[in-house]
C-alpha cells in the first residue's frame, strides 16, 4: 500500500502538465479548425482567428508550473496530497481546454458572421479561462501546505 500512494504521487507531480497539454491540444484543434474554416470565408482579418485559436495553450502553461510547485520528493506523508491536487488539476486543466477551445469555435463562427461581435464573443472563453486560473491559485496554494 505504501507504494502505491508513492506512485500515486508521482503521478500527481506529472499529471498537470500532462492533462494541460492534452485539454490545450485539443481545444487549439477545435479553435483551430474553426479557424481554418472561417479564413475561407471572410476576405481579411485572419490574424485574429489564428490568435484565439491559441488561447487553450495556457492550460498547458498553468500545468507545467503547478508541476514544479508540487515537484518534491515523494513521501507516504505528502503523496496523497500531491496525488489528490496533481490528478484534480490536471483533470481541471483537461476539461477546461477542451470546453475554452470550443467556446472559441463558436466565437471565431459568429465573428465570421458579424466582424464587430468579434471582441464580444470571446468573453466566454475568457470566463472559461478564468475558471482554470481559480485552479491554478487553488493548486498553489495546497501544494504550500503539504509535507516537504
Amino acid at each position: 500500500m505504501d507504494q502505491v500512494i508513492v506512485v500515486l504521487g508521482w503521478l500527481g507531480i506529472y499529471a498537470p502538465v500532462a492533462l494541460g497539454t492534452i485539454g490545450s491540444s485539443i481545444g487549439c484543434t477545435v479553435a483551430g479548425q474553426a479557424a481554418a474554416g472561417a479564413m475561407l470565408d471572410v476576405e481579411s482579418g485572419y490574424g485574429k482567428f489564428i490568435g484565439v485559436a491559441a488561447m487553450p495553450s495556457t492550460q498547458a502553461i498553468l500545468g507545467i508550473v503547478i508541476m514544479f510547485t508540487l515537484n518534491r520528493e515523494v513521501t507516504l506523508a505528502n503523496g496523497g496530497g500531491i496525488a489528490a491536487i496533481g490528478l484534480l488539476a490536471g483533470i481541471a486543466f483537461l476539461f477546461n481546454g477542451i470546453y475554452q477551445g470550443r467556446s472559441l469555435a463558436s466565437a471565431i463562427d459568429a465573428a465570421k458572421h458579424k466582424p464587430e461581435i468579434f471582441g464580444m464573443s470571446l468573453a466566454p472563453a475568457a470566463i472559461v479561462e478564468g475558471f482554470a486560473v481559480f485552479t491554478f491559485v487553488f493548486a498553489l496554494v495546497l501544494s504550500g501546505s503539504l509535507p516537504s
